[in-house]
């Protein structure tokens, strides 16, 4: 009779660090780290003063009034709803996501609770933001709260968290453009989209689309089919070699000229799909940089059990190269994001056009530009910083560098 070892976890023990132990190891482990620690506090003693003094005396008022035109533009009053309505189904899927995935969602989930505790907390007056938009924000804690609980039901489990996801997004979809004809749910046109609203919505569809085509080229660029090989690699290049910007004026100026009459595409549609190539011909290459790191002997371990070309491809080779450049992955991820400022040019008011609009179409307003792009900045450093901590987390969860 064969023996059954059983397996116990050894944890190692974690050990209390007092404070000046932390504070010499960090802080003042040799005299050059001393010397720039006492520096850095004399300069943060010295400008944290002013500062303050600054954000007290600022005008806020560009901000304060009109924090909803913000986040989601000139968007119809009597239809705020159908974008409400969305806001709930991403509080719950991420609550939800949270209980999945824990730790590398952990932080999105609680950036977004915060955020829903600040802006409803706002010191504004009620007839700026209202009991019932208050409420809403507070509300939506609750909700992600209980996506966290329904994460302990049947439903926490990653396939239907996925599922979940793009079915909300497809009904996002439709509920904030409605459909032509329709007294209950009528068309909105994007040209009355804007703010912080159209900034994640361009950023989520081009990583989500981004993803895939940067694979699949990535793949493309190592083939030994001469035509995949050559279009793969011309399309990587040349968009590689030309600014963002130029992509998006081709698309909005150029493009409509080359059309039939009668086929008119969508200017946020359009945007989309420039920035979406753009941002796969760069996942392309970080891809191909993990390709590369691979080392020979995993192909030969494959043909050895006796696997095929796309089935080493899928379940060997690739999953290694994308853990191996997640960081890589995720700064360009950011990059999109923040790239979505860039539509202000071509006449789209994401959140930065909004506030500019704001700035300049008000004469009172026009000395507290500061204010505003301070505003933006901190609103994308927000969302930035969540998605370079979850990066973190994922990495430390792989055990990315440490095996």
């Amino acid at each position: 009779m064969a023996s059954v070892a059983t397996e116990t976890e050894i944890k190692r023990p974690q050990q209390q660090i007092s404070l000046p132990r932390w504070l010499r190891q960090n802080l003042f482990n040799n005299w050059y780290n001393s010397l720039l620690t006492i520096l850095a506090l004399w300069l943060l003693i010295r400008a944290a003063p002013p500062l303050v003094n600054w954000l007290l005396q600022a005008n806020w008022s560009p901000v304060l009034s009109r924090p909803v035109l913000y986040f989601v533009g000139q968007y119809p009053a009597a239809q705020l709803w159908r974008p409400a309505v969305g806001v709930v189904l991403i509080s719950f899927l991420l609550g939800l996501s949270w209980g999945v995935w824990r730790g590398p969602l952990r932080t999105f989930a609680l950036v977004l609770m915060s955020i829903y505790a600040v802006l409803a907390l706002l010191p504004v007056g009620m007839e700026t933001l209202g009991l019932t938009g208050r409420l809403f924000l507070a509300g939506n804690i609750l909700v992600v709260v209980l996506g966290l609980a329904a994460s302990r039901t049947p439903l926490g489990k990653g396939r239907w968290v996925i599922l979940l996801g793009l079915l909300s997004f497809a009904v996002f979809i439709l509920l904030v453009r409605g459909f032509a004809g329709n007294p209950r749910l009528p068309q909105i046109q994007t040209t009355s989209w804007g703010g912080l609203m159209l900034n994640l919505l361009v950023a989520a569809v081009g990583i989500v689309a981004s993803f895939p085509i940067g694979v699949l080229l990535a793949l493309g660029r190592r083939s030994r089919l001469p035509v995949v090989k050559l279009f793969s690699t011309l399309f990587i290049e040349l968009v590689r070699g030309v600014p963002l910007i130029t992509i998006l004026f081709l698309g909005s100026i150029l493009l409509p000229l080359f059309l039939p009459e009668n086929v008119r595409i969508d200017r946020v549609i359009r945007a989309i799909i420039g920035m979406t190539m753009f941002s796969a011909a760069y996942m392309a290459e970080n891809v191909r940089g993990g390709l590369q790191a691979i080392p020979e002997g995993q192909y030969e371990a494959a043909r050895a059990i006796g696997l095929n070309g796309p089935l080493t491809t899928g379940l060997i080779i690739l999953p290694q190269a994308l853990r191996l450049v997640i960081p890589a992955i995720v700064g360009q991820f950011i990059a999109l994001f923040k790239d979505t400022t860039l539509l202000i040019i071509v006449g789209i008011n994401e959140i930065l056009g909004i506030g500019k609009s704001l700035v300049l179409g008000n004469p009172e307003w026009i000395t507290a530009q500061k204010e505003v792009y301070l505003f933006i900045a901190i609103v994308f450093w927000v969302f930035t910083y969540a998605m370079s901590h979850s990066s973190r987390r994922l990495e430390k969860a792989l055990g990315i560098g440490e095996r």
